[in-house]
């Protein structure tokens, strides 16, 4: 089972809505922004990692 690289187009439009938001931000704004993604991205990371350890 091949792993899916594409966006969808339900995700395409989400981007393309994050996108008009994130042009009207700050640089300070779009730096905590970055920040705060970063964080949720290791956390999501973490949890991915937990999952496979309790199913192998």
């Amino acid at each position: 089972m091949g792993i899916p690289l594409e966006l969808t187009l339900e995700q395409e439009f989400s981007l393309k809505v994050y996108e008009e938001q994130v042009k009207k931000l700050t640089l300070e704004q779009s730096q905590e922004f970055v920040l705060e993604l970063l964080r949720q991205l290791m956390i999501k990371d973490n949890v991915i990692k937990h999952l496979i350890k309790e199913n192998l």
